[in-house]
């Protein structure tokens, strides 16, 4: 028989105040980003203390952690297997995304403005973010393998890598031109258009029309 003492189990009522405490999060860090939000301005959104918050997550940088979670979740949570999936339906995934993100806009928010910040040295999300985005430009590059399997074709890795990276700086470049101006970029659009392009030529390469000697 077993020793080892079971963690016990939140109560709804905590688990609704965790939710709305991540969803103000997001907000604040989103507008403010995670050096200028404060936990003061989180607990005012949700009638609480400061330490109510530190009760509930322990620290700002755990709290930060949670949130850039509940943030992935948010990616996942109409899948069945509520994970990102392979092949083909990797690149449909991501442009179901995009259409998804046009409709959260204090999401996309907060995760551009965290993800600029983390470059900062120190930052308490850096080692996420360049382990999301190797993860990211893996999973990528693994959805290019099957696909070009399934067709037959065999294309140098450095550009299916090429593509991966184009994919992804595609992707989060356009949220910054949405968020700047979101009545002159249409993120789902064109981020469908981007992708089914850089698909486009990883399948069916074309000389290209810009060529430099370097």
């Amino acid at each position: 028989m077993s020793t080892t003492a079971k963690r016990p189990k939140s109560r709804p009522e905590t688990l609704a105040k965790r939710r709305e405490i991540l969803r103000a999060a997001t907000e604040v860090f989103g507008s403010k980003g995670f050096t200028n939000g404060t936990l003061a301005d989180i607990a005012d959104q949700v009638g609480m203390t400061h330490a109510g918050i530190l009760h509930h997550f322990g620290s700002k940088d755990q709290l930060l952690m949670e949130v850039l979670t509940y943030r992935d979740q948010t990616d996942v949570a109409d899948l069945e297997e509520q994970h990102i999936p392979g092949g083909i339906e990797l690149f449909r995934h991501l442009v179901r995304t995009a259409f998804a993100n046009a409709q959260r806009a204090g999401i996309v928010q907060a995760f551009v403005v965290l993800s600029g910040e983390s470059v900062t040295d120190a930052h308490p999300a850096q080692r996420y973010f360049a382990e999301r985005y190797r993860t990211l430009r893996g999973e990528v590059i693994e959805a290019f393998g099957v696909v070009c399997a399934e067709r037959g074709i065999d294309p140098a890795a450095d550009v299916v890598a090429h593509a991966a990276n184009a994919i992804i700086a595609v992707m989060d470049g356009l949220q910054v031109q949405w968020l700047h101006e979101p009545e002159a970029v249409e993120l789902a659009e064109a981020t469908e258009f981007a992708i089914e392009a850089i698909v486009a030529a990883v399948l069916d390469p074309r000389p290209p029309f810009v060529r430099t000697n370097v």
